[in-house]
C-alpha cells in the first residue's frame, strides 16, 4: 500500500517567501491536490486568540436551549445562514440524516457589487454579542488564505496568477461550525446513522481549522481511510 501525499505546508514561504519558495509551495501544493486532494497547512495567521475566541463562541452558540436557537433557523434558506437543528442533512447516498447540527455564516458585501442582492443577511445571534463579530473576522481571514491557496494552484497549473479571481471575488463562500452533540439514547438512533456521511464537497476548495476531537478521515485512491489529525491551532 502506497502512502498518499498529505504535506504540511507553510504559508508564510508562499505569502512572504522568495520566488523558489513560492514555486515550492505551488509544486508541493499541486502534487498534494492531485494525490490525496488534502494538506495541512502551518502559519496561516489566524492566531491562537482568535481561534479560542471562535471556539468559544461556537460552543457557546450551541449550548443555547434549543428553542432560542430555533429562532435563528430559516427554513426557507436551506441552511444557507444561522441555525440547522438536527436531523436536517442528509449525505448523498444515506438514507438518514446527519447526528448534528450546525451553525453557518456567509458572504458579507460591502463594496458596492451588485451580487449582494443574491446572498441573505446573516443571522445576528443577540444573545452572544460577540459571535457575529469574532465569526466574521475568521471568514475574511479563512477567504483571505483560500485566496493565496488558488494563487498557489494557479501557478501550479502554469495559468495566471490571478486566474481565479473572477470566480471567488464576493464568491458565496460559507463558515460552518459543526456540533457533534451527545447521543442520550442510542438505542433510539437508526443503525446506519453517522455523525457525518462520507461526502464529496461541492465548493472549490475548504478549509478546515483543526477540530477538538478525531473523526476526519480521506478516502484514498486505494479506497481506504486515513484519519487526518489537525491541531486544534
Amino acid at each position: 500500500m502506497s502512502t498518499p501525499y498529505i504535506p504540511c505546508l507553510d504559508l508564510g514561504t508562499y505569502i512572504n517567501g522568495s520566488e523558489t519558495g513560492k514555486k515550492k509551495f505551488s509544486d508541493d501544493l499541486g502534487r498534494a491536490f492531485n494525490d490525496s486532494g488534502f494538506v495541512t497547512i502551518t502559519n496561516h495567521g489566524l492566531s491562537q486568540d482568535l481561534i479560542d475566541a471562535l471556539y468559544k463562541n461556537i460552543k457557546a452558540a450551541f449550548a443555547l436551549p434549543l428553542e432560542t436557537k430555533r429562532k435563528y433557523e430559516k427554513a426557507e434558506l436551506a441552511g444557507q445562514r444561522g441555525y440547522t437543528s438536527a436531523g436536517k442533512e442528509t449525505a448523498k447516498g444515506a438514507k438518514t440524516p446527519d447526528l448534528k447540527e450546525f451553525w453557518q455564516i456567509g458572504q458579507e458585501v460591502t463594496d458596492g457589487d451588485a451580487v449582494k442582492a443574491q446572498y441573505p443577511d446573516n443571522e445576528v445571534l443577540a444573545e452572544l454579542p460577540d459571535f457575529n463579530k469574532v465569526t466574521m473576522q475568521v471568514y475574511k481571514k479563512l477567504e483571505e488564505n483560500g485566496t493565496y491557496l488558488l494563487e498557489a494552484i494557479a501557478t501550479y497549473l502554469d495559468l495566471p496568477l490571478n486566474y481565479f479571481d473572477e470566480f471567488v471575488h464576493n464568491g458565496n463562500s460559507i463558515l460552518r461550525g459543526i456540533h457533534y452533540f451527545p447521543i442520550e439514547n442510542p438505542e433510539t438512533i437508526p443503525a446506519d446513522a453517522v455523525r457525518a456521511g462520507a461526502h464529496e464537497d461541492i465548493n472549490l476548495i475548504t478549509l478546515l481549522i483543526g477540530a477538538s476531537a478525531d473523526g476526519l478521515e480521506v478516502l484514498t485512491r486505494t479506497n481506504e481511510w486515513l484519519p487526518i489529525k489537525a491541531a486544534h491551532t
